[in-house]
């Protein structure tokens, strides 16, 4: 019976790739590299130009490279770098003759093809450096390859490495490097997006700026994970707001679930249906347990998995799976790098984070600060806003408090989880409004505070923090405010605020 599949044709046919040879002479332009280093002992811009463009390890004759480094120095000083300035440095350095001599520079002086070329013929130069550093990489991952125990992931994640280093180099060429994120001060301050509506809350309180991570800190169990996912969920578009506040939808979420992705698959399920179902194969992409490399180590990652993955926002959950160790301050910056790289390229970044464990003695109800956030401080630094949930694990009445913000300041808000549906609302039994429309003869701002902490003498940040609020009220058109009458005790009665009729009337 005939074979019913066609033969493989044998490899001669396919025309194999001859042979690495190890020993070939690697890609280069000695003449090119000649006319640039004639060129620019005629001109000091034209050394200007050049320095943007290439690398000292670009030149693959050791004496050229010799050569350019006298030049980069006698500029470097403002001193002339015609062949006699540069055949003394070299003489006194004692490299004059490992170069060729004082005749080998003069002659390279003497016969450049065009002073104006010298950006091209370093463009040449540039080329061949590339594909020397490329040739390298592929002999060393050929090697590695055939390592007794080699490890195909951590090759992967070598060459990966690698190619990204290369990548940036190249944008060197044609001053690239150094203006590609460049543009003028009117542009940056009308179009980088200082004047965008936030992702979550309103401009006057923002819980997440646009351009600007968004970290939701707090102990295991206190509910990171479900509001984050509500705030998620709005960005998908099957929800309008979260906590009140508005959320600003997305095109695609890239949802990094490296902490007990399972768990995480649990605690949405809870917000979602099979009517959801389209959405969230459109528009929602999951990455389950670790990442191929830290973000210390591979600081393009974030960026090039938004881009893989066509997402505009990124979540991560949680930072401590993310980096190699949270409490060194270089790996720390460098983690802000990855932040900072994908921000740059458009991508929204939500993180989960966990708190320091509380020392002995600090009392339950302490307002937390930017120092209770695990590991180095330069984390927090970097992020645009940081929300802070205290409460007990598993507890359903928690604390919000918003310790670094964008605008204005959120809360502390006083929040109850329904863990069985994936919920988080507002206790109404602290909500201003609430409070407010439960006075018929209105409050003043200290009444409000009082009726907010339980203290009959409020301190001072809690006064204002009422008063904020009751004005927001008033300007949203939800409270009308009553000056105070001159005359009275302590030189004038406080103002009163009263919940508005049309507000009353729409409630009941």
């Amino acid at each position: 019976m005939a074979n019913a599949y066609p033969a493989t044709p044998p490899p001669e046919a396919a025309g194999p790739m001859p042979p690495l040879d190890e020993t070939a002479q690697p890609p280069h332009d000695t003449d090119a590299e000649q006319a640039v280093l004639g060129a620019c002992m005629h001109g000091d811009t034209v050394v200007d130009e050049i320095r943007q463009m290439l690398d000292d390890g670009d030149f693959y004759r050791p004496a050229h490279e010799t050569i350019w480094r006298a030049i980069l120095a006698q500029r470097g000083e403002d001193k002339p770098t015609d062949p006699i300035a540069v055949s003394d440095l070299l003489r006194r350095q004692g490299d004059i003759n490992r170069v060729g001599g004082v005749a080998y520079v003069h002659q390279l002086y003497g016969a450049p093809p065009s002073v104006g070329s010298a950006a091209y013929y370093a463009e040449i130069i540039r080329s061949k450096a590339s594909l020397r550093r490329l040739r390298e990489q592929g002999i060393r991952t050929v090697q590695r390859s055939l390592e007794p125990g080699a490890d195909p992931d951590e090759i992967r994640s070598g060459v990966e490495t690698e190619i990204r280093a290369e990548r940036e180099r190249a944008l060197a060429s044609g001053c690239g490097r150094l203006s590609r994120y460049l543009i003028d001060g009117w542009r940056f301050v009308s179009e980088t997006g200082a004047d965008r509506e936030p992702l979550w809350g309103t401009r006057e309180k923002s819980a997440w700026a646009s351009g600007e991570s968004l970290m939701i800190v707090g102990a295991p169990g206190v509910g990171k994970t479900t509001l984050a996912h509500q705030v998620i969920l709005a960005r998908l578009g099957l929800e309008d707001t979260v906590l009140d506040m508005p959320v600003a939808p997305s095109k695609r979420v890239l949802y990094l679930a490296m902490d007990r992705p399972m768990q995480i698959a649990k605690a949405m399920a809870r917000r979602v249906s099979v009517a959801d179902a389209a959405i969230l194969r459109e528009r929602l992409a999951v990455w389950q347990g670790p990442l191929p490399a830290t973000l210390d180590k591979e600081p393009d990652l974030l960026a090039d998995l938004a881009a893989a993955h066509q997402a505009d926002t990124i979540v991560i959950d949680s930072l401590k799976d993310a980096v190699s160790t949270l409490v060194d301050d270089a790996l720390a910056v460098a983690f802000h790098n990855a932040r900072m790289r994908a921000i740059r390229n458009g991508v929204e970044i939500m993180e989960l984070h966990h708190q320091r464990k509380a020392q002995d003695g600090t009392p339950r109800d302490t307002r937390p600060a930017l120092d209770r956030v695990y590991g180095s401080t330069w984390i927090t630094s970097g992020a645009g806003s940081v929300l802070f949930i205290t409460g007990e694990a598993g507890d359903p009445a928690v604390t919000l408090h918003h310790l670094k913000t964008p605008t204005g300041e959120i809360g502390p808000l006083h929040l109850i989880h329904d863990h069985a549906r994936g919920t988080t609302t507002l206790d109404p039994a602290l909500d201003p409004i609430t409070i407010l429309r439960a006075a018929p003869g209105g409050l003043s701002v200290r009444d409000l505070a009082a009726a907010q902490t339980g203290e009959n003498n409020p301190g001072r940040a809690a006064v204002e923090k009422a008063r904020r609020a009751l004005d927001s009220m008033v300007r949203t058109g939800l409270a009308t405010k009553a000056e105070g009458i001159a005359g009275g005790t302590g030189g004038g009665q406080q103002a009163r605020y009263h919940a508005s009729a049309r507000h009353i009337a729409a409630v009941s």
